[in-house]
C-alpha cells in the first residue's frame, strides 16, 4: 500500500514514540527523511540516527532525546502537505517561537533550517515546524 504523505508519517511516529517514552523510532527510509533527521540531529532535537538495511528495504532508526524525563521536542507539526504545498521566499520564511524553534525547509540547496535558509538567501517549501 502506498502512503500519500510519508513525511507526515515520520513526524507522527516521532510524536507518538515520545508520548510513550520510547528510546528510538523506526520508519521506512528515504533521502528526504534522512535529511530531516540530519537537521533534527544538528539542532539537538534527537540523539542520532542510522539507516539499516533489512531484507532489501532500508529503515531509518532515530534515537530520541529526553531532558529531565520530558521529550526535547515539545511540538512537531507538518506545514506543507500534498494537498496544500507551502512555499516561501527567503525573506518570508516564518520564525518558530520567535527563533526558539526551527522551521525545516527544503530548498534547491538541500534540506535546512529557516535560519540557514535566510542566511544563504534561498527560499523553498516549508516542511514542518519543530519546537
Amino acid at each position: 500500500m502506498s502512503m500519500s504523505d510519508p513525511i507526515a508519517d515520520l513526524l507522527t511516529r516521532i510524536r507518538n514514540a515520545q508520548m510513550v517514552a520510547k528510546v528510538s523510532v523506526s520508519v521506512p527510509a528515504s533521502k528526504v527523511k534522512v535529511a530531516i533527521a540530519q537537521v533534527l540531529k544538528d539542532e539537538g532535537y534527537v540523539d542520532g540516527f542510522k539507516v539499516v538495511q533489512e531484507g532489501g528495504k532500508s529503515e531509518l532508526v532515530i534515537a530520541l532525546k529526553y531532558y529531565a524525563g520530558r521529550p526535547v521536542i515539545e511540538r512537531i507539526e507538518r506545514v506543507s502537505r500534498p494537498g496544500l504545498r507551502v512555499y516561501k521566499g527567503s525573506e518570508s520564511i516564518p520564525q518558530v517561537k520567535n527563533g526558539l524553534g526551527v522551521a525545516i525547509v527544503t530548498t534547491p540547496r538541500g534540506v535546512m533550517t529557516d535560519r540557514k535558509a535566510r542566511a544563504t538567501g534561498v527560499g523553498g517549501e516549508v516542511l514542518c515546524y519543530v519546537a
